[in-house]
């Protein structure tokens, strides 16, 4: 479904295969047993003891389960880590904050609408990127909206006659909204997902392409870490395209075979996104954290000064927290935050120059 440094920058690291301790896996195991167990009982409750529930998409609720499952252990693996886990407490403490709600009162929905929700980050390095990767998030939030609660027994569309023209949506059983088939709304709600796919499969297909063509892409790209999950996208949205395409145009030929295609390649990314790229949406939200403790420092004039050359280099706080990062992973050169990115190149020259040249004369 279509982005950290730990707990010392905004922007979400390359992450590869978790690594933890025996401690860190049984924790983590113990958090998404509990997790998986929890919605398991918010489908079963959910759908009204299943009486809501669709037996024909088992295979997709077993899959959130797993997805949920996923999620939460590498969710833990990663809050492990000194510096994630600074992140997570720094971030998510400031999101719900009260004080920090008082200062700046518009701060966070301001920020939640522009860095969650529309990136204009992205649109300083890429028009086209951003644009794509507005695509792609809309799309699979739209799908997710509508698929995760009807697998589940949420959400149900009856209709009286049996055959239509009018359909109730209800929601845990209550009656939400009433609707013509074949008026507009009608046609949106059994057409959600083909507006998601239409909208993912540009988005998806352009970063596809430009991870084949761009070199500085393929410099450090991982077949099973950037490119499958796009696959991945395009796949389910195609062969769920063509689910609709068969039932319209052919009558419904081949739509048996479609729909397990579509079944499969929707569980299996599913699964698939705990382990991939698209595990960074998950992360997104304490960098919105980390982004509010920023701003609500600045709000303060709490800005510090570069040791060497006064230039302001960030709020106190986030060079504080960075310096604290550093040291819990143990690095000796923790001071080295204080000063500006101009004087530390600086420094690094004159001390090859000292040190390291010197041993060639």
């Amino acid at each position: 479904m279509p982005a950290a440094g730990a707990g010392a920058t905004d922007a979400a690291p390359r992450l590869g295969p978790p690594r933890s301790t025996p401690s860190v896996t049984r924790r983590a195991t113990l958090v998404a047993t509990a997790v998986s167990l929890l919605l398991i009982l918010a489908i079963y409750f959910g759908s009204r003891l299943l009486r809501d529930f669709d037996s024909a998409l088992l295979p997709y609720a077993v899959a959130t389960v797993f997805l949920a499952f996923g999620v939460a252990y590498r969710y833990t693996v990663w809050i492990s880590a000194p510096g994630a886990r600074r992140l997570f407490t720094k971030g998510w403490g400031s999101l719900f904050s009260v004080e920090n709600f008082r200062k700046a009162p518009t701060a966070l929905p301001r920020m939640i609408a522009t860095y969650l929700g529309l990136q204009k980050f992205l649109g300083a390095r890429s028009h086209a990127r951003w644009a794509a990767h507005q695509l792609i998030f809309w799309g699979c939030v739209l799908a997710a909206a509508i698929t995760f609660p009807l697998t589940w027994g949420w959400f149900t569309f009856t209709s009286s006659t049996g055959a239509g023209p009018g359909y109730e949506m209800r929601i845990w059983g209550f009656k939400v909204l009433g609707y013509d088939s074949s008026s507009l709304v009608g046609w949106l709600l059994f057409h959600g997902l083909d507006i998601a796919a239409v909208l993912v499969i540009p988005g998806a297909s352009y970063f596809l392409y430009r991870r084949m063509k761009d070199r500085g892409a393929m410099t450090g790209q991982r077949f099973a870490y950037d490119l499958v999950p796009l696959i991945a996208l395009i796949v389910v949205s195609v062969t769920g395209l063509l689910l609709t395409f068969s039932s319209i145009f052919l009558h419904g030929g081949g739509y048996e075979f479609l729909a397990l295609l579509h079944m499969v390649s929707v569980v299996f990314t599913l699964i698939y996104i705990p382990f991939g790229k698209f595990f960074h949406i998950v992360q997104r939200p304490a960098a919105v954290g980390m982004q509010l403790f920023k701003y609500t420092a600045r709000q303060k004039d709490e800005v510090f000064h570069c040791r060497r050359c006064d230039t302001p280099i960030d709020t106190a706080p986030y060079v504080e927290n960075l310096e604290a990062t550093m040291r819990d992973l143990k690095l000796d050169f923790a001071e080295w935050a204080e000063y500006c990115p101009r004087c530390k190149r600086e420094l690094r020259g004159n001390a090859y120059l000292s040190h390291v040249k010197k041993g060639f004369k």
